[in-house]
């Protein structure tokens, strides 16, 4: 069981607008409810009892949200002052985790499962003799609101590599993973992106993937929004 979770809260959510003029991205609500609360139900559904989010835009909105959580230890991360990125962002709230692996989800992350636990399925994966980090990677062709041409290649043995860029895939990062503080033991200070620390990793055979097992949905836009309420809608009547 993996007990901690990172969730990624800072941004600016700018193609959102004008929803995310007055909330921060993680509050926009989908199906009732707010994106991050979709993303903390799950991880509290699998055993996360303390999880840590960083915070910037409207920092004081989502902290007055997240205050009123009384089911998991909330931890707020501030970046009122300086904008970490992902990297950097996750490496300043490090020292909240110790020695133990920890999940890393974007706050606007959701997906319809219909039955299967994919953050379970990642746990069940996971080992850090061998990893220091394991991603979701979703099937892009199944994917609701990407545009892309996908992320990554994966191997039979669930080991990542980069895809060359003229190459396309059908695997893109859902924004949940597993990581160890091992990941970090190369961090450059300042604001980066996790991007830099998954190139050093995949460098060593340490960055696994597994494949996601329902729809994700990429709630990018407000029109992407609006697709990820029919596609959970139309889920739930088919349940």
């Amino acid at each position: 069981m993996i007990k901690q979770a990172f969730i990624l809260g800072a941004g600016f959510g700018s193609r959102m607008r004008p929803l995310t003029d007055t909330i921060p991205k993680p509050m926009v609500p989908l199906a009732g409810k707010p994106l991050i609360d979709h993303v903390i139900d799950r991880l509290t559904s699998v055993g996360v009892e303390k999880i840590v989010v960083n915070v910037h835009y409207l920092a004081d909105v989502l902290e007055n949200h997240l205050r009123k959580k009384n089911d998991v230890e909330i931890i707020i991360s501030d970046e009122r002052d300086e904008l970490l990125d992902t990297g950097g962002g996750v490496l300043k709230a490090l020292h909240h985790f110790g020695d133990e692996p920890f999940f890393i989800h974007n706050s606007d992350s959701v997906w319809v499962e219909n039955g299967h636990n994919n953050l379970a399925e990642m746990v069940k994966l996971f080992d850090p003799q061998k990893m220091d980090n394991l991603l979701c990677l979703a099937n892009r062709h199944t994917s609701l609101g990407y545009d892309g041409n996908g992320d990554f290649l994966l191997s039979n043995e669930y080991l990542i590599s980069r895809k060359p860029k003229e190459v396309a895939s059908d695997h893109v990062f859902i924004g949940a993973s597993i990581a160890t503080k091992n990941l970090f033991d190369q961090s450059p200070t300042g604001p980066f992106s996790l991007n830099k620390l998954w190139d050093a990793a995949i460098a060593k055979n340490r960055v696994y993937g597994i494949k996601h097992q329902g729809i994700w949905m990429h709630v990018g836009t407000t029109e992407a929004l609006s697709q990820a309420e029919d596609c959970i809608r139309q889920s739930e009547l088919t349940l």
